[in-house]
């Protein structure tokens, strides 16, 4: 990979990571199609470092509270003594499916799920969840009135993204729309609830790496991955709340079906 290929890279996966398009499908997809090298799962968990850094400058008093409640909850020995204690101890558990499921299923996630079919498939299987979703469940609620059970039905739904081409974003905004939050809700939920697991596996593949020797130009394609992804994920995040606030989700639903009838044809 040249650190062009990483740049573009690092783009596309800020740009895709937030919004429910699926950022693994894209980075799939986009070298594929310029006649690049896969870039590999470690790689794309990788990068993804850098739109975990523009989420926590995002929604910086956000986080920061969350941390303060779970850690001073810990200190009083009562971890639902607060309505953000609650939520931040919702959060860390809701993550338990997509690390379970991640770590058991890691080998096929990193080889036989990168296939065209399986990507072209869940792009356009999830968009329809995500159209049925809004269209048949509505609501106002946001995150603080979510319960205990809500938030691990999220962090079930927050799983499809292991299946490349699904999004974590739309997978999570769905589950978000089903529980009775409202569009921009959902999204914002999104965001804080991919947290652990962004840098969970973030961390995880870049030990690997590490572990396999990257060099100098292994380092500097993550170091140019990682940051414009950080800077293409920051106007992301910004751009999907602004507009799921005024519009729905069927541009994005458009988007997934038609791209997963052109990476099936592809495939053929």
């Amino acid at each position: 990979m040249t650190w062009f290929e990483a740049s573009i890279l690092g783009l596309v996966q800020g740009l895709t990571e937030f919004l429910p398009i699926s950022s693994t499908a894209h980075l799939r997809i986009v070298p594929e199609l310029l006649g690049w090298e896969d870039p590999g799962a470690a790689f794309s968990a990788v990068i993804q470092l850098g739109t975990l850094l523009a989420v926590l400058l995002y929604f910086r008093k956000d986080v920061l509270e969350l941390i303060t409640a779970a850690l001073r909850s810990l200190w009083n020995r009562n971890l639902m003594e607060t309505p953000s204690s609650r939520l931040a101890w919702a959060i860390a558990v809701g993550n338990l499916p997509i690390i379970v499921l991640g770590l058991g299923f890691k080998d096929f996630i990193e080889t036989d799920a990168r296939s065209l079919w399986i990507i072209g498939g869940a792009l356009i299987l999830l968009g329809l969840g995500l159209y049925a979703a809004e269209r048949f469940a509505s609501g106002s609620r946001d995150a603080s009135q979510l319960s205990f059970r809500q938030i691990q039905w999220i962090g079930l739904c927050q799983a499809l993204a292991l299946i490349p081409g699904c999004s974590r974003s739309g997978s999570t905004i769905m589950g978000g729309l089903l529980v009775g939050m409202n569009r921009a809700e959902a999204a914002r939920f999104s965001f804080l609830l991919g947290l652990p697991a962004i840098l969970g596996s973030g961390l995880f593949q870049l030990k690997a790496l590490a572990e396999t020797g990257l060099g100098e130009s292994g380092l500097l394609n993550i170091g140019l991955g990682v940051f414009f992804a950080f800077l293409s994920g920051y106007l992301s995040i910004e751009f999907l709340l602004r507009f799921l606030r005024h519009y729905g989700t069927l541009l994005f639903v458009i988007y997934r079906i038609l791209l997963g009838a052109v990476v099936l044809f592809l495939a053929v």
